[in-house]
């Protein structure tokens, strides 16, 4: 596995070098790719260091300890340091998502259960938004259907991050979110205390960095206009400035009605259909591709059952990792950190399984 690492170091190098050429930088998307790729390689060579100085340390304390005894007391400690350095640097040269730096495009969607699950949807969209407060990052209103009772048939969220680290980037910790929420608790709208299940599903799409990178066809859209609905001021049912965008070779809707600018939800609706045509060029070559994977635990079945949130227990438990805890209080107000690590830290041991079966 350590094979590779001299490849790493030569492209971080190059990497280097183009990061310092001025015209590098007039191409904003570019620059990021460079910038994603190079923070990614840098960790990289800072553990590759580590380790080389942690074996030449060790190597160094058992030749001293042939002449004094006393260095022999640093080798086991100095052995145990070189086995976690060594561990590190493996698990960093696990094959990474190309796409862990990138932003995402969130849709909330309310399933079984009526009311109570847009109730639900709005709760997740809170927990969501306060997680990604707790990490810097920046959060969009895209798009919203409101629900009699004050939640959400459907919300549209995009969620943004300044690092340039693949690993601290939003699709790195939320891809693993797709999929259907279950929900156990009392409904507000529950007169005999009764517990119900309700279901809410939610789909995340890594965000395209530019335009260009989705080729989109302007005769292969269909779009239409309509007068909107609901909360937006003066304009709504007085202009049609709703928009419903159809990606004709694909199936794809898309429909905005949030601005009161017609220019505005197309702009808008355009930004999501990219994220969509893109999830669905890579779900394609995945399934085309041998030698491609998808994340062990984030399926491509967005109708997958992967979590369920107990109230009357304050549980959650996430039924692709196995992680539970009593907190989902703290849960719901942000706190999705462990959550989120379970699933990071799930991936990581099937891919370093997968490397190991590879290799034998």
């Amino acid at each position: 596995m350590f094979e590779s690492v001299a490849v790493l170091l030569a492209e971080h190098d190059a990497l280097q070098t183009q990061l310092s050429d001025p015209a590098v930088h007039a191409d904003a998307a570019r620059a990021k790719k460079i910038n994603r790729r190079y923070a990614e390689l840098s960790r990289i060579v800072a553990a590759h260091t580590a380790w080389q100085q942690a074996g030449d340390d060790l190597e160094a304390a058992r030749e001293l300890a042939k002449e004094d005894a006393a260095f022999a007391d640093e080798v086991p400690a100095l052995e145990q340091g070189l086995d976690e350095a060594q561990e590190r640097l493996r698990r960093l040269l696990i094959p990474r998502d190309p796409d862990d730096g990138r932003d995402v495009i969130m849709e909330i969607k309310g399933g079984e259960g009526g009311a109570e699950s847009a109730l639900f949807a709005a709760d997740l969209l809170r927990m969501y938004l306060h997680f990604a407060e707790s990490r810097g990052w920046k959060t969009e209103m895209i798009q919203s259907d409101d629900s009699d009772l004050g939640g959400y048939k459907n919300v549209q969220i995009a969620i943004k991050s300044n690092a340039s680290d693949p690993s601290q980037g939003v699709w790195a910790h939320l891809k693993y979110e797709g999929g259907v929420h279950r929900v156990q608790r009392v409904p507000a709208t529950e007169s005999q205390g009764r517990i119900h299940t309700s279901t809410t599903g939610v789909l995340v799409f890594p965000e395209v960095d530019a335009p260009e990178e989705v080729d989109i066809n302007q005769n292969d859209l269909k779009i239409d206009v309509y007068r909107s609905s609901g909360p937006g001021g003066q304009s709504v049912n007085t202009t049609d400035s709703a928009v419903r965008i159809t990606h004709l070779p694909t199936g794809i809707v898309v429909a905005m009605q949030n601005e009161k600018s017609q220019l505005q939800n197309r702009e808008a609706g355009m930004r999501v259909l990219r994220a969509r045509i893109l999830a669905r060029q890579q779900e394609e070559q995945a399934a085309i591709a041998s030698d491609a994977r998808k994340s062990q635990i984030r399926g491509m079945d967005r109708s997958e059952r992967i979590r369920t949130y107990n109230f009357p227990e304050n549980r959650i438990a996430d039924h692709r990792t196995g992680y539970k805890a009593y907190n989902l209080d703290a849960v719901m107000d942000g706190a999705l950190g462990a959550v989120v690590d379970s699933c990071i830290q799930a991936d990581e041991e099937a891919r370093l399984a997968e490397i190991g079966d590879t290799a034998s």
